[in-house]
This record gives C-alpha cells, sequence and structure tokens, in this order.
C-alpha cells in the first residue's frame, strides 16, 4: 500500500496531483487493488468537460467495471494514451505511467472536499 504525501485523494479513491494549471487524475493503490487486474481503460477524450463528481471514465477488470469520477470540474486537455495498449499499468504504476487524463480547471479552484494522504489511509481503514 502507499499514497503519496504529495497528492490529494477523493473518498472515492481518485487522486490528483497539481501541474501548473492542470491536474493530474488517476486512480489510487487502494482502488486499483481492489478492482484486481485491469484489462481496459475507457477515457474521456480531449476537450471533453467534466464535473467534479461526474463519471470521467471507465476501468475494466477482471472483476468488474468501475466508474472513475473527476475530483475537479474542467476540460480533459489530455489523456494517457498508452493505457490503450498496457492497461495493466493502472495496476502496476497507479501513481506514474498509470495516470488516466488532465484537466484544466475551471476558474483556476478545486475540489475543496479532497483528502491528504493520511486522512485517505484512515479513509481506507
Amino acid at each position: 500500500m502507499s499514497y503519496p504525501a504529495d497528492l490529494k485523494y477523493t473518498a472515492s479513491h481518485e487522486w490528483v496531483r497539481p501541474e501548473g494549471d492542470l491536474v493530474v487524475v488517476g486512480v489510487s493503490w487502494f482502488a486499483q487493488d481492489s478492482m484486481g487486474d485491469v484489462v481496459h481503460v475507457e477515457l474521456p477524450e480531449v476537450g471533453d468537460s467534466v464535473d467534479a463528481g461526474g463519471t470521467a471514465c471507465e476501468i475494466e477488470s477482471v472483476k468488474a467495471v468501475s466508474d472513475v469520477y473527476s475530483p475537479v470540474t474542467g476540460e480533459v486537455v489530455e489523456v494517457n494514451e498508452a493505457l490503450e495498449d498496457a492497461p495493466e499499468t493502472v495496476n502496476s504504476e497507479p501513481y506514474a505511467g498509470g495516470w488516466l487524463f488532465k484537466v484544466r480547471v475551471e476558474g483556476g479552484g478545486s475540489a475543496t472536499d479532497l483528502l491528504d494522504a493520511e486522512a485517505y489511509k484512515t479513509h481506507c481503514g
């Protein structure tokens, strides 16, 4: 289990990393471990609008199809196309190569209900 301290987390198991005026979004170690082996990722399209708390994409694993929720409101400006050929990267590198998409946050703000690493670790039990 790992929960990098430089990230913020949602109660629904997404992580957020600020990158200039963008945020990078992925799923946490806890989420990928709960899903099992990831076999497909249905990413959003560049240019899509996402709403904080709204479904942004789907991850299909050997167990189920899981929704991924956007932690912020804004426009998708980049997706991790490498996941099309290697979706298992979500399992092996959830905080590095397994990132999902980048969002230009609307209004320069971000979600207010994000958890720091310690609070998220407690949330996961």
